[in-house]
């Protein structure tokens, strides 16, 4: 097994592709490939689906390529401590977040200040955001509570009441405020499993001696917003997150404040990757 066969194999698979990683490393196609095989046939392990000019990892692919990817990351960060300067910072920045509009103003501070970082927001609960930064498949996320877990550095970024919502037609037959046992009387639109805001109602629920039984259960709030709207029941969200939207009605609850708090959570082993430590430092003013 030879440095450069592993290499091209992790950028064949960061990239999606053999050409794509030949670009990336800038050596021919060829080159690329004959050293992924090279390593395939020497371990006698198949590493990529090869399908027309689609790859994907196999199994044995993925186990390799959560090994390569904390390997060479450790490369870049060496080849950086070595370099006469590290003022500017460059590269990539994948961030993950439960609400791109939690991130918007250290966004908008750390895009000024790093103009040569090109940035990616995706967009999942916090089960995902936490998963995909232990996976390095993301180097920033936002989650939707205080980050407990050991191997995590979190920066709080604030708190927002959770409230009811629903259609206007609907709300206008609705107590406001609603009591939170309403949500058990009602057609409820519930966030997927791995919700915070899921979490907390079942817990404040559960403490009261009842259970939320969900009429219907969306993936991401988006889904869960467009339900409401067409009248199929009532959700919850996090204020700052309701928005502006003429179609629904916020409805506060009367008889408890659960509080969402929003987190910007990177993984402890990595706060000195370059970039994620920009934009750590761009979270803190």
């Amino acid at each position: 097994m030879r440095h450069s066969q592993l290499r091209a194999f992790h950028f064949v698979a960061r990239t999606g592709g053999f050409s794509r990683a030949a670009k990336a490393m800038n050596l021919s196609q060829p080159a690329v490939s004959d050293q992924v095989g090279q390593l395939e046939r020497d371990h006698d392990v198949l590493l990529f689906h090869r399908a027309r000019r689609q790859v994907s990892l196999t199994e044995a692919g993925e186990r390799l390529f959560a090994l390569t990817q904390p390997y060479f990351e450790i490369e870049e960060r060496i080849g950086e401590a070595l370099s006469a300067s590290r003022a500017a910072v460059a590269g990539q920045l994948r961030l993950v977040v439960d609400a791109a509009h939690h991130i918007n103003n250290v966004l908008s501070r750390f895009r000024a200040r790093h103009p040569r970082v090109t940035v990616s927001v995706a967009v999942g609960n916090s089960a995902f955001v936490t998963e995909e930064l232990r996976g390095y498949r993301a180097d920033i996320g936002v989650i939707g509570t205080p980050a407990e877990e050991a191997d995590f550095d979190a920066i709080p970024l604030g708190s927002s009441p959770i409230i009811a919502f629903a259609a206007r037609d609907i709300a206008r037959s609705l107590p406001n405020p609603l009591p939170l046992a309403e949500l058990t009387r009602q057609p409820f639109v519930s966030r997927e499993e791995g919700s915070k805001t899921r979490q907390m109602l079942e817990s404040e629920l559960a403490r009261r001696g009842l259970k939320l039984k969900p009429a219907v259960t969306a993936q991401g709030r988006e889904a869960v917003r467009d339900i409401v709207v067409a009248g199929a029941g009532i959700g919850a969200i996090s204020r700052a997150e309701f928005g502006a939207d003429d179609r629904l009605q916020a409805l506060p609850f009367a008889d408890c404040r659960l509080e969402m708090r929003e987190t910007l959570i990177c993984l402890s082993r990595r706060r000195d990757v370059p970039t994620i430590r920009a934009f750590m430092a761009a979270a803190q003013g």
